[in-house]
């Protein structure tokens, strides 16, 4: 399904992202969107861990993922404001903190036993990096230190053998997000 979009293409032999995942994406989450039910299939966190291929002469990786930023905090909101609608301001707000608690218990651990680790063959993100971001998360909720969403969203570990397993930490991340966009 191909469809016009604003983003501009890779030149040359570069790589970009799959016009015809991107497109097909945009055009599921735009139904998603318009659509009026309670669940309407695709939610911010669905958004938030979309990847596509890489094929050359395909769209520009900036342009989409800005696009992709504002589309997760379009549902995010009205996500948010769905569940206040069904729950209330305040059962939202509490599964809010709940989660806020369970990331700053994460933050409190001492440094480098935050995370589970892999082997020493396998890769995983370098226990240093993740945990020089976990000193500003634990700011961030005990200090007030400024932390912005794009911040987070834009974190980047380097690879490294015995690193912390890559599926928790980036669960974590999704869940400050989701904590982040819950209280903007």
């Amino acid at each position: 399904m191909a469809t016009t979009t604003p983003f501009p293409r890779v030149r040359g032999r570069r790589f970009g992202y799959d016009v015809e995942e991107v497109e097909d994406f945009l055009a599921a989450a735009r139904a998603a969107y318009d659509d009026k039910r309670t669940n309407p299939g695709v939610s911010a966190a669905d958004i938030r861990r979309t990847a596509f291929s890489m094929q050359r002469g395909g769209y520009a990786t900036a342009a989409v993922d800005a696009a992709l930023e504002r589309l997760e905090d379009a549902f995010a909101t009205r996500e948010r404001d769905r569940v206040m609608r069904g729950s209330g301001e305040r059962a939202y707000y509490a599964e809010a903190r709940t989660l806020a608690k369970e990331i700053i218990a994460r933050m409190d651990r001492p440094d480098g036993h935050r995370f589970d680790r892999v082997g020493a063959l396998a890769l995983g993100y370098r226990t240093k990096d993740v945990d020089r971001f976990a000193e500003q998360v634990r700011a961030y909720f005990e200090e007030g230190a400024p932390l912005s969403v794009e911040e987070v969203r834009a974190v980047a570990f380097r690879p490294a053998h015995r690193g912390y397993r890559e599926a928790q930490v980036d669960l974590l991340i999704d869940g400050l997000i989701e904590v982040m966009l819950a209280v903007r």
